[in-house]
């Protein structure tokens, strides 16, 4: 008799979380789950599908600022019915807002992730998941390998990989870690929504989209729902404790790339600054990216005025890290000869509309946009 394994994923209200809770549940793949996060799914912006997740018998939401040690612990108590401990914990939980100070990044990725760590060994569980940062080094020929030299390009990464460089010295820890690099799919608000909500602004205003740098910066993705599967197989196998994966496509996704799947969707022209003129605007970053924010704000507020969209969460607001000139470019090699087959091994116009659409049913994204 096979019964499914129990686990606890601290920060599961997030847009990994919550693809990963359903994929879960609804493959049977867990007898229970509890889900641990500082904000409750009313807040959360589900959509129909996600919220009706939390009406399962088999999902215990535990509200928990996993930061504080004490309420971390709490997050990992026994199930209050059955009393079952938890076989697997994947921590999705993570300060990822751009451009924040480094005790910010300290405090919600460091010390969050060791607590997390810490006490999933100290309960034995079967196997720990950390989520990571592909953001690891900026190589534009060569796609990076899981053991690489590491020059981490963001303050996420930065915090992420000391994470990484800890777990090896936790006793009685059996972790995986997988690195990440641009997340898109359903319910995604910070990777390459702000890049679409962009694209339709320049729909709506009848100009050519132009962007700083150039078409072949690298720009890896991966499908929402591979980083779920993956995980999940990752996390079962014996072969993969202590070990590093890169789970990203073969899309070899560039800013190019992208940006070609937005003029298909919203018939605009696409044009660059290229390396030179993009080069000046590191004299005066905080105004660049003041004055691209500028252009972009005003009008969303007033294409979501227009179209009864009094609230939403989706911004085109860019951080001065997203303006940067690196590449995520990675290698899925590690990932593929484990056996993980890709279900979604290229960025498609039909994915991209995917998003889009729900955030329309939703009402958070005007549906004048994409007429």
């Amino acid at each position: 008799l096979y019964l499914p394994p129990r686990l606890a994923r601290p920060a599961g209200c997030g847009f990994i979380g919550r693809h990963l809770a359903t994929y879960l549940l609804d493959n049977e793949l867990a007898q229970e789950v509890r889900i641990a996060d500082k904000t409750p799914p009313q807040m959360a912006w589900l959509n129909a599908e996600q919220a009706r997740l939390f009406d399962s018998d088999r999902v215990d939401f535990c509200s928990a600022n996993l930061i504080n040690a004490a309420s971390c612990k709490a997050a990992f108590a026994p199930h209050p019915t059955t009393g079952r401990a938890w076989d697997i914990v994947i921590n999705c939980a993570a300060e990822t807002r751009a451009n924040q100070d480094d005790a910010v990044y300290k405090e919600g990725i460091l010390k969050l992730s060791l607590n997390c760590a810490n006490e999933a060994a100290a309960q034995r569980v079967k196997r720990y998941v950390e989520l990571s940062s592909g953001c690891v080094n900026s190589s534009e020929k060569t796609p990076l390998k899981e053991d690489c030299k590491l020059e981490p390009w963001t303050g996420v990464a930065k915090q992420k990989l000391k994470v990484e460089k800890e777990l090896p010295n936790i006793n009685d820890l059996s972790y995986t870690i997988v690195r990440l690099p641009v997340v898109y799919g359903i319910g995604d608000k910070r990777y390459l929504m702000p890049r679409i909500i962009i694209a339709a602004i320049y729909k709506h205003l009848g100009e050519t989209m132009k962007l700083l740098w150039n078409d072949a910066m690298r720009l890896n993705t991966v499908h929402v729902l591979d980083v779920c599967a993956a995980i999940w197989q990752l996390a079962q196998s014996p072969k993969t404790a202590g070990q590093v994966y890169n789970i990203v496509d073969d899309s070899a996704s560039t800013q190019g790339s992208i940006s070609n799947l937005l003029v298909d969707i919203f018939d605009i022209n696409v044009d660059y600054f290229g390396i030179v003129m993009s080069n000046l605007t590191k004299l005066y970053p905080t105004d660049t990216v003041g004055e691209i924010n500028d252009k972009h704000m005003a009008p969303w507020a007033e294409i979501c005025q227009g179209s009864g969209i009094d609230n939403t969460p989706l911004t085109p607001y860019l951080d001065e890290e997203q303006l940067h000139h690196k590449h995520l470019y990675l290698d899925n090699t590690k990932l593929k000869d484990f056996g993980y087959m890709l279900k979604h091994p290229k960025v498609t116009r039909e994915l991209l509309m995917e998003m889009i659409n729900d955030y329309v049913q939703q009402q958070l994204f005007p549906k004048s946009l994409t007429l």
